[in-house]
């Protein structure tokens, strides 16, 4: 939001500059002004340094919004929070989705800064060694797909994630290879820490099972 308004400001700036030249370009003794070219040159300049990163940003949103509605099996939302959004969030999780007054939830998810930020870094690389924070990146983005296409039970979320963490990886980019091995690790390195509530009925056989041919087990 903070570049938005400043790519806006110098905008209008660069705007009202251009036609205050143009309204008053030629004086009284009939004297051409020459146009004001460093002023609006720079303003022209600092804007496009502000779209860049909002451009990029966009890009990155779109990217994770196919893939999730991929997996999703139909259109969902993904916002990637900002900078600025973290000024006032203080919350340890890395995305949710709001639940609506009747209890279904929304089918829209914002991913924590962080999270989005490995993100990135996972898509901008080879996809064939990541770090374990891209790993959980990846799954935050598959978690929060299944609250948004109906599941509200962390445990059961949390298993029908890991079970298409390989389809996200897919989805996202990465070869099969690289995504099975994405959800084979997240699976045996991570799972296990999963704090109380995200864990149980998780496993060949057990109760949320869907007995998918990419479950990583």
């Amino acid at each position: 939001m903070f570049l938005t308004l400043v790519l806006i400001g110098f905008l209008v700036v660069a705007a009202g500059t251009s036609v205050r030249w143009v309204l008053t370009r030629v004086d009284a003794l009939g004297r051409i002004a020459p146009f004001p070219k460093i002023s609006v040159g720079l303003c022209v300049a600092v804007a496009v340094g502000c779209a860049v990163p909002l451009v990029l940003h966009a890009r990155l949103e779109g990217t994770l919004e196919d893939a999730a509605s991929r997996v999703a099996g139909g259109p969902v939302g993904v916002h990637c929070q900002t900078a600025g959004e973290t000024w006032t969030d203080a919350g340890a999780e890395l995305g949710f989705v709001r639940w609506g007054a009747d209890g279904v939830p929304e089918r829209t998810t914002l991913i924590k800064y962080g999270a989005c930020a490995d993100l990135r870094s996972w898509l901008s690389s080879d996809k064939q060694d990541p770090r374990e924070d891209q790993v959980v990146a990846v799954h935050v983005l598959t978690h929060e797909t299944m609250h948004m296409v109906g599941l509200t039970n962390e445990a059961q979320a949390e298993c029908a994630a890991v079970q298409r963490d390989a389809r996200m990886a897919e989805a996202l980019g990465a070869t099969p290879e690289q995504a099975q091995a994405l959800a084979h690790r997240y699976w045996l390195d991570v799972y296990p820490r999963m704090p109380e509530g995200y864990v149980g009925g998780c496993g060949p056989g057990a109760q949320w099972d869907e007995h998918l041919a990419l479950a990583p087990w």
